[in-house]
């Protein structure tokens, strides 16, 4: 979808606005007021004759003699919060759908957001209206569209002092927005066509189209370096495994110490020998979606231009049952030396994750972030708004939730004590894999944290985020909001001292 800045009415098949409350009436704002002129008064003549007057989140679609959408912004002086201004854009995107216009004018730079600027107004608005018309029907042999969608968007704003800041809004969302839908389209693929050479495909592709550098390691490489956590994992399937590496060099200094992104690319896990349940199982196929995350913020961060060194590392494989998969009481040993007790086999993303954390520190990181749906704890303990965030160093946790607030894309932070870890002692290794029933998010947590060294480092379990359910069954493309928004405030000067 094309969304462009225009300084006023252009020829749109719908236009957008918003109407506030007024006492028990509307009150429309300036927008409104040109579209109800031009409209010959239909528009008030629409709210006085009866119509209902829209509350926040709401939409009101008007049959004029050219059709326009009316979204409730409840009353101008309290002003809109952050998710206030996204259900309202996602209403608008919801109306548009029930419409055949095919490009709409939006009308909503004038609404004040609290502590927001119209770049960020622009920003977030093709966010959400690219989330709301996303679909995956390119694996049917005859998609039928779930609804209509619009070709482009013109974002109306008349104040020429807010023009620029909007365009910049603009551009970066449309980048943003090309992320998150590679992750959703990443995450939705069946286990059989994503797999981990697959993966490895695809990373090899934005080595051409968005200019990184990309690295692949096959097995033979990951043993003579000792990974013998992840290749344990993977002796289960028939698809190799796989550990990419994407390089984005934005800082003025290509020496300049990187963000480190490490993503979970279990591209299907059954469980191992510990089998999971068979309903849902398909769900699985989801479980690589951290790595999906890391190839998403990538790919935005590249097109924004983000002024910043990052470095992504995937490791990728399945999690399968074979007479070569891991068993219960299986020891193996990591990259780190740190030998592992396996008492489930489907606690595996530890497994291939720490081995990657371990890799990381060859990049002499000034920080890293790793991402996995590691653990349906996390989905009890958080459910599907916030991703759990546990880190080393408040610091950074600090600037992830601060990141992720911006972004829409909250997290919230757990604890990681000594008394959590005691858990994951073995009577015959270093450590056990999995640390009891209780604390199941906390416990996975604490066993990558004794991979970190002395990273600065945090771990986001997007288990609850990364996916959605009955009806909307989609893969979200969540956190790739978060971490985008954490590598620009970063570049930005937040974190200078660890930069």
């Amino acid at each position: 979808m094309r969304t462009y800045l225009a300084s006023a009415a252009e020829t749109c098949d719908c236009a957008v606005a918003a109407v506030h409350e007024e006492g028990r009436g509307a009150a429309f704002g300036a927008a409104a007021k040109a579209l109800d002129k031009a409209a010959g008064g239909a528009l008030q003549r629409a709210f006085s004759s009866g119509a209902a007057l829209p509350k926040v989140g709401d939409a009101l679609l008007l049959h004029t003699p050219k059709p326009v959408v009316m979204v409730g912004a409840g009353k101008k002086s309290a002003g809109l919060s952050d998710g206030d201004y996204r259900k309202i854009i996602a209403a608008a995107a919801g109306a548009l759908r029930k419409t055949s216009a095919a490009n709409a004018a939006f009308y909503l730079d004038e609404l004040a957001v609290k502590g927001r600027s119209s770049e960020w107004k622009a920003r977030a608005a093709v966010g959400v209206v690219e989330s709301e018309f996303y679909r995956f029907d390119e694996l049917k042999s005859k998609p039928q569209p779930p609804g209509h969608r619009i070709k482009s968007i013109a974002w109306i704003v008349p104040s020429a002092a807010r023009r620029k800041l909007a365009a910049n809004g603009l551009q970066e969302g449309g980048a943003l927005a090309e992320g998150a839908n590679l992750a959703r389209d990443l995450g939705n693929l069946p286990g059989n066509v994503c797999t981990p050479a697959y993966l490895a495909d695809r990373a090899l592709q934005m080595r051409r189209s968005h200019g990184l550098q990309v690295t692949v390691l096959e097995e033979e490489r990951m043993a003579a370096l000792k990974m013998g956590a992840l290749l344990s994992v993977s002796r289960g399937s028939r698809e190799p495994a796989k550990l990419i590496v994407l390089k984005y060099n934005g800082a003025r200094d290509p020496k300049a110490p990187p963000a480190v992104l490490v993503g979970k690319g279990l591209t299907f896990d059954a469980g191992g020998i510990s089998l999971k349940p068979a309903a849902n199982m398909e769900d699985m196929k989801y479980d690589m979606c951290g790595g999906a995350s890391v190839f998403g913020a990538l790919a935005a961060g590249a097109r924004m231009q983000i002024k910043l060194n990052v470095v992504g590392v995937i490791p990728s494989s399945e999690n399968l049952p074979d007479g070569a998969a891991n068993k219960p009481g299986d020891i193996v040993t990591s990259m780190s030396g740190r030998t592992i007790e396996i008492l489930n086999t489907d606690a595996e993303g530890r497994l291939i994750l720490c081995d990657a954390l371990t890799y990381a520190a060859r990049f002499k990181p000034a920080v890293v972030v790793d991402i996995a749906t590691l653990t349906g704890a996390c989905v009890v303990a958080l459910g599907a708004p916030a991703s759990g965030l546990f880190s080393n160093n408040q610091k950074l946790a600090a600037q992830l939730i601060k990141s992720g607030d911006a972004a829409g894309d909250r997290a919230w932070q757990l604890p990681l004590w000594d008394d959590y870890a005691r858990q994951l002692d073995s009577p015959f290794a270093d450590i056990a894999n999995i640390g009891g029933r209780g604390a199941g998010a906390v416990t996975a947590a604490c066993f990558l944290a004794k991979f970190t060294g002395d990273f600065r480092w945090a771990h986001l379990d997007i288990a609850g985020t990364a996916w959605g359910g009955a009806p909307r069954k989609l893969a979200s493309g969540r956190p790739v909001p978060l971490l985008v928004q954490f590598l620009r405030d970063c570049a930005q000067g937040a974190l200078r001292d660890f930069f």
